[in-house]
C-alpha cells in the first residue's frame, strides 16, 4: 500500500469509534447508577476505561488503540450474546451480531494497513 494512504482514517473507523464512545458511556452510566450490581460494576468499569482509552488511540490510527478496540468489539458480541441468552431478550442479539460485524470491519486487511506504529 502507498505510504500516503497510510495514516488515513477510514469513515467506518470513526462511525465505530463513536458507536464505542456510546456504549462505555452507557456502561458507566450503567455502573454508577447502580444498574450493575455485585462484582459487576468492578469488571465494567475498567473494560470501558479500556474502550475509551483505545478509542481515542484508534482516532490517532494507531495500532494498540486499534487492537484495543477489535478485542473490546469483540468482548461486547460476546457479553450480549450471553446475556441473551440468560435472560431470553432477543434485542441484545442484535447488539451482539452489530458488534460482531464491527470486529469483522476492524479486522479487515485496508483497515490493518492504515495503522501506524
Amino acid at each position: 500500500m502507498a505510504d500516503e494512504n497510510r495514516g488515513g482514517l477510514l469513515p467506518g473507523v470513526a462511525g465505530i469509534c463513536m458507536w464505542m464512545l456510546v456504549v462505555a458511556l452507557v456502561g458507566v452510566m450503567g455502573s454508577v447508577r447502580g444498574v450493575y450490581t455485585g462484582h459487576a460494576r468492578y469488571v465494567v468499569l475498567p473494560v470501558c476505561t479500556m474502550i475509551v482509552v483505545g478509542v481515542f488511540g484508534l482516532l490517532r490510527m494507531r495500532r494498540w488503540g486499534w487492537a484495543m478496540v477489535l478485542a473490546g468489539t469483540l468482548l461486547l458480541s460476546a457479553m450480549y450474546g450471553y446475556t441473551a441468552r440468560a435472560t431470553g431478550n432477543p434485542g441484545l442479539w442484535v447488539m451482539g451480531l452489530l458488534n460482531l460485524c464491527f470486529f469483522l470491519y476492524l479486522s479487515r486487511a485496508e483497515v490493518r494497513e492504515r495503522m501506524r506504529m
